[in-house]
């Protein structure tokens, strides 16, 4: 990793570690809420193919998807560059009886082999990374021949995030997608929402 890239990584890797204790606190983070739970189960039963697959949950923070992947029936592996953000997980998932593997990884630069991964999921990360463009290629890496990226982003009132025609021009080509609005599902962020939020469903060969 080039040197101001690893700069950058240990930076990130302090603010995520500090956000961690309170990360949950978030409607669509804890899913504390069973609406907000069952409106997530919903949609990733809408994203993912007929279980089992085996699902990389790429930037897992504490895990909340993680484990409602693994309610599904998926073989999941959960990864996340902070520390604190795997040990609340673990945590979160140790009593509930289904085996995750974690792993602590930059999900800039993944480390796993490749090729064998049916989904990598990611939400509201990618925005965050440094040329997002050449992050998707290395994830469409891991996938197998007919895989899918499943990346659930947004562009906020904060004006940070990615637009979804963004992500679109930036995916490999050969790779065919479909967008899914998600601005106007209530239920998944606990209270109506007005800025951009989406799915991005993309598969196919490079």
């Amino acid at each position: 990793m080039p040197a101001d890239n690893l700069r950058e990584s240990q930076t990130a890797r302090q603010l995520w570690d500090e956000a961690a204790a309170d990360f949950d606190a978030e409607a669509d983070h804890g899913l504390h809420d069973e609406r907000v739970r069952e409106a997530w189960y919903v949609l990733l039963q809408s994203l993912t193919p007929v279980p089992p697959a085996c699902v990389l949950d790429i930037g897992c923070g504490t895990g909340s998807l993680t484990l409602l992947l693994s309610k599904m029936g998926h073989t999941v592996i959960g990864s996340d560059f902070s520390a604190q953000m795997l040990a609340q997980a673990q945590r979160k998932l140790s009593s509930t009886g289904y085996s995750i593997n974690w792993i602590q990884m930059d999900a800039a630069f993944p480390t796993l082999v490749a090729g064998q991964f049916d989904v990598v999921l990611c939400r509201h990360l990618l925005w965050a990374l440094p040329q997002p463009e050449k992050v998707v290629k290395r994830w469409r890496n891991l996938l197998k021949s007919d895989g899918r990226l499943v990346l659930i982003e947004g562009y906020w009132h904060t004006d940070a995030g990615l637009h979804a025609s963004d992500i679109l021009a930036m995916l490999p080509d050969g790779m065919q997608a479909t967008t899914y609005p998600l601005s106007d599902q209530p239920d998944l962020w606990g209270a109506p929402v007005s800025d951009e939020r989406y799915a991005i469903v993309a598969s196919g060969s490079i």
